[in-house]
């Protein structure tokens, strides 16, 4: 899902009522980041706390080695009980993990065993991960399925009736996910341990529409984040930049178990001391195979985004999954006739440009590219 496809990050028409219920308890992240905007490798770049270029599975659908330390293994080894409910797509089964289970159409369908199952004795991490809301999209996924004509389309892509219906639809596995979430939270509070059972809502990959999935831009590699742990954290919004890969020091950290030397990210437990620090000064994203050959590295800070194109004779065609959808298929006809605005050209551009860089406060959605811009040289310079 996108990071703002939900009412603490802007969204008050998509019904997503347990995820605002998170962010009404806890601590919601205003600028989060994975390292890669696919699904595969951003798990394993997350699991193991390293970037996708060093997992040994760089790629969509390579396998994870099985010399990669996962940080559930080192939770193992300090008395934690581990489960995955729902996608794995990482490979083969690894037994830092003590319970997998599948489930599917919506990946959600074991998220409530796994919390039921669990021993009761000793302290666990689940990783509760969904297939929603990763196409293909089939209508009446919910009993009051979202409008089409009160949808919000962003500027990148058009304002067409395939556009509005397809992210009716992508809304509709949204809210299907959160009524998962929801039944989760409710049985750990029957549980009795929901107000000391830290709680992360975020994403893997940006939705799987064109100029979202696979790009560097917000839209692809930002993620929602909230945090909730009432024992804890009093609710709370920091600006603090985090990635993905920060999960696994993090979490080993405060749970007393040892914090590999193999980890690339840094742990926020400073943010959750203290809403105003700030533990990193900047993220790093990369973009490489994913249905088509590609190679951009991107660095961000709370002021610029930098993006660094191997491979500018190459055009950026959206995800396979994307390429089928509603949208696009429109979008190839609106292109045809010359009917798409410079925003919406994304995935038409050919060749491309080798360097990008954008001033992030100034244009949100990253369209105004400033790297020719003269009075940027010195920004340029620096983030490059």
């Amino acid at each position: 899902a996108a990071w703002n496809d939900s009412a603490p990050y802007g969204n008050n028409i998509i019904k997503t009522p347990n995820i605002n219920k998170l962010a009404e308890d806890g601590v919601v992240f205003d600028n989060a980041f994975l390292t890669t905007s696919s699904c595969s490798p951003s798990r394993c770049s997350i699991l193991t706390g390293r970037y996708p270029h060093s997992t040994g599975a760089p790629e969509l659908h390579m396998p994870l080695p099985t010399n990669q330390l996962l940080f559930a293994g080192e939770l193992q080894k300090a008395g934690y009980y581990t489960a995955l409910a729902g996608k794995y797509h990482i490979g083969v089964k690894r037994e830092e993990f003590n319970m997998i289970y599948g489930g599917g159409p919506s990946g959600c369908e074991n998220w409530m065993k796994a919390v039921q199952e669990r021993p009761k004795d000793k302290p666990f991490f689940l990783w509760l991960a969904a297939m929603d809301p990763h196409r293909k999209y089939q209508p009446n996924t919910i009993p009051e399925p979202h409008n089409p004509a009160t949808v919000i389309v962003p500027p990148f892509l058009p304002d067409a009736d395939s556009t509005r219906k397809d992210l009716a639809l992508y809304y509709d596995e949204i809210s299907r996910l959160d009524n998962y979430l929801g039944q989760v939270m409710a049985e750990l509070k029957t549980q009795g341990v929901d107000e000391n059972t830290l709680v992360i809502y975020m994403t893997d990959n940006g939705r799987p529409f064109p100029r979202c999935k696979t790009r560097m831009y917000d839209s692809g590699i930002k993620t929602p984040f909230i945090v909730r742990w009432p024992e804890k954290l009093q609710k709370g919004r920091t600006d603090a930049l985090i990635s993905s890969i920060d999960i696994a020091p993090t979490f080993c950290e405060l749970a007393g178990a040892g914090i590999s030397e193999t980890f690339q990210g840094v742990s926020f437990a400073p943010i959750l001391e203290d809403y105003s620090a700030n533990t990193r000064d900047y993220i790093v994203g990369e973009h490489n195979w994913h249905d088509y050959q590609s190679h951009e590295r991107a660095i961000r800070n709370h002021k610029y985004l930098y993006i660094r194109n191997a491979f500018p004779e190459l055009n950026a065609s959206p995800p396979a999954d994307a390429v089928g959808s509603l949208t696009y298929q429109e979008m190839i006809e609106m292109h045809n006739a010359g009917q798409l605005n410079k925003n919406q050209l994304d995935c038409f551009v050919e060749p491309r440009v080798a360097e990008e860089l954008y001033d992030v406060i100034e244009d949100p959605f990253q369209f105004n590219n400033l790297a020719e811009n003269a009075e940027y040289k010195e920004a340029l310079k620096e983030m490059s």
